[in-house]
């Protein structure tokens, strides 16, 4: 059994209260919500937080909510003492971005798809980069797969270099993947990791997948059509509305 969990906190750096903004008459965390409980191979969604505030708007909207500890250091922490609470036989856990309120239901299940081997120990989501100019945005990170499709490297840089090749042309001689952030983590897994010291990749690239891999963990990266928009500032909000074409 899956479950989705969509990790909420109020006190955003950068956007204080960002799950509880109104987007065209719903809130943003409401719209993530909605979107996950019609997946396929969810057996249950809840919203996990840490302030009271967003506890009581998800219970007011009809959603399902844990509260957790202040002091994780990040979603994947706060899915797992989520998950601890939620007790039950779930095998799997999705990690759904509370911040991308447009979320495709049918992306969330494709990532639930490929956990149905029962093997796989980590899984994350990733869309073939298209220009010059997304493959050298440092802003987005790449992958680097073995040929599994499961990841050797995640990276800011753009990895590998071609030899030879002007640079505005590499997009054009190497299938290069850029990585779209939804989480899917095997029970036993998630506990492991997130006893984990924070590594030295991780901390060079700001990445925390890094201190799985550096661990001898194996991420099976799951192609997606489905872009990801997300709100990470108020000044985001418009611009994700004029890529839906709702604006």
């Amino acid at each position: 059994m899956i479950v989705g969990i969509i990790p909420a906190r109020y006190a955003s750096t950068r956007f204080p209260g960002k799950p509880l903004i109104d987007i065209q008459g719903k809130s943003m965390i409401q719209r993530v919500y909605e979107q996950a409980v019609k997946c396929t191979f969810l057996k249950k969604v809840v919203v996990a937080t840490d302030d009271e505030r967003i506890a009581q708007h998800v219970r007011m909207f009809g959603g399902e909510v844990v509260m957790t500890a202040m002091h994780h250091p990040s979603g994947t922490d706060r899915c797992w003492d989520a998950l601890q609470q939620l007790g039950g036989e779930y095998k799997y856990v999705i990690n759904i971005q509370g911040d991308e309120p447009f979320i495709e239901t049918a992306q969330i299940d494709e990532l639930a798809i490929a956990l149905q081997d029962g093997n796989t120990e980590l899984a994350t989501q990733m869309i073939p980069v298209s220009s010059h100019d997304m493959l050298f945005d440092k802003g987005e990170v790449k992958i680097v797969l073995n040929d599994k499709n499961e990841a050797l490297y995640f990276s800011r840089n753009v990895i590998p270099f071609i030899k030879g090749v002007e640079e505005q042309y590499w997009h054009l001689h190497h299938t290069y993947y850029r990585h779209v952030g939804m989480y899917a983590y095997r029970k036993d897994i998630l506990e492991k990791i997130t006893k984990l010291p924070v590594s030295a990749l991780e901390k060079a690239e700001s990445l925390e997948q890094l201190r799985w891999l550096e661990n001898g963990f194996r991420i099976k990266c799951v192609p997606t059509k489905y872009e990801s928009h997300c709100i990470d500032t108020s000044e985001d909000v418009d611009k994700v509305l004029q890529l839906m074409g709702l604006k």
